[in-house]
């Protein structure tokens, strides 16, 4: 089954909120979902201790960087999607993880200093897909964004879709929902109310959902 990471050179891009948002929407929908925790902060392993975990999700933390393929490869082979958080660093845990990849997410704000060190992440996805003879499919995904879209956030998706790097639309919008899960633990559906729920939700699916058909596009 299906490989994606989620990387960004930059700590505070928005990489486990992310994964824990994809992960639940994918699970809800029917799928088995593995999440990887790779980052030291334990973001993933701390939401999972909150709550009861949703159904058809694991997570699987303190993974070495010597370990972290085959614990990949171990997950990969069950049947489930699996999703690897990465530190915020370029890192020889996260080339690795990389070079399992069937999709990257890179995260980032949209900001001209996140989309600067996000170009960073793309260039070691180059620098694998070299290595391996290969290409590894990859997107950006914008988080924490507003309604309105920025003049720099237009000019900074322009940029990189001139240079050839696919978009999740929608991207993750800025939601209070999204920060209470790392308060609350479980899914959207489980947390207490916390802003527009519905917006929230319906945001999170559509993202899930994007990201699926890119993942799909990309395994054909």
């Amino acid at each position: 089954m299906p490989v994606i990471v989620v990387a960004s050179s930059k700590g505070g891009a928005g990489k486990s909120t992310t994964t824990v948002v994809l992960g639940t929407e994918l699970a809800y929908a029917g799928a088995d979902v593995t999440l990887l925790d790779c980052d030291p902060n334990r973001s993933l392993s701390l939401w999972a201790a909150k709550a009861p975990l949703p159904e058809r999700i694991g997570v699987v933390s303190d993974i070495t960087e010597s370990a972290v393929v085959r614990v990949i490869k171990e997950h990969d082979a069950d049947g489930r999607i699996v999703i690897v958080d990465l530190e915020g660093i370029a890192s020889r845990m996260v080339s690795r993880a990389i070079s399992q990849a069937d999709l990257v997410l890179i995260p980032m704000r949209a900001t001209v200093l996140d989309a600067t060190i996000g170009v960073r992440s793309i260039a070691l996805i180059a620098e694998e897909e070299e290595a391996l003879g290969r290409n590894i499919a990859h997107a950006v995904v914008f988080t924490m964004t507003r309604a309105i879209r920025s003049k720099q956030q237009n000019g900074i998706e322009a940029s990189l879709r001139r240079q050839g790097v696919s978009i999740i639309e929608p991207p993750l919008m800025e939601r209070a929902a999204f920060s209470a899960l790392f308060e609350f633990g479980g899914n959207l559906r489980s947390i207490p109310e916390q802003g527009n729920m519905q917006g929230a939700i319906e945001n999170a699916a559509a993202f899930a959902a994007a990201v699926y058909g890119e993942l799909r596009g990309a395994l054909q």
